[in-house]
């Protein structure tokens, strides 16, 4: 790019998950922890929140879409938590199935597990490497 043509990267705004049911959508996330921002049925979208931070995850209803498996080269979403085993054990208690059980990762720990339409979500720690945690 050219001078005139260059820009910064400066964070994310939010990510889009495509979902086929959105109320469906809401009530799973909800089981795996996450609170709803903002449920617009008129739009079809909903936002639900990550951290104190005002991007989140925003689920977005495509009608045709159905429930899938994830693929493999599924692109995956990872967002920080204190304790990834502690996640995985709650996502257990609440019905959420991970797709294996936690595994190390160079910062800590993370557990992964798909919605119904194959969106796939990762809840790592940096136990490993603290001095990069967003949390003492």
């Amino acid at each position: 790019m050219s001078d005139d043509e260059s820009y910064e990267l400066l964070g994310f705004d939010n990510v889009l998950l495509s979902v086929g049911d959105l109320d469906e959508a809401v009530a799973f996330y909800g089981r795996a922890g996450f609170d709803v921002a903002f449920h617009l049925d008129e739009v079809g979208i909903a936002l639900l929140k990550v951290g104190k931070e005002t991007p989140g995850l925003l689920l977005r209803l495509e009608d045709e879409l159905r429930h899938r498996p994830p693929g493999w080269a599924t692109a995956r979403v990872w967002l920080e938590v204190r304790d990834a085993r502690s996640a995985a054990r709650a996502l257990a208690a609440a019905g959420v199935q991970s797709a294996d059980p936690p595994f190390s990762v160079a910062t800590g720990w993370t557990v992964e597990f798909a919605d119904p339409w194959g969106n796939v979500i990762g809840l790592t720690d940096y136990t490993k490497r603290p001095e990069l945690a967003r949390t003492p």
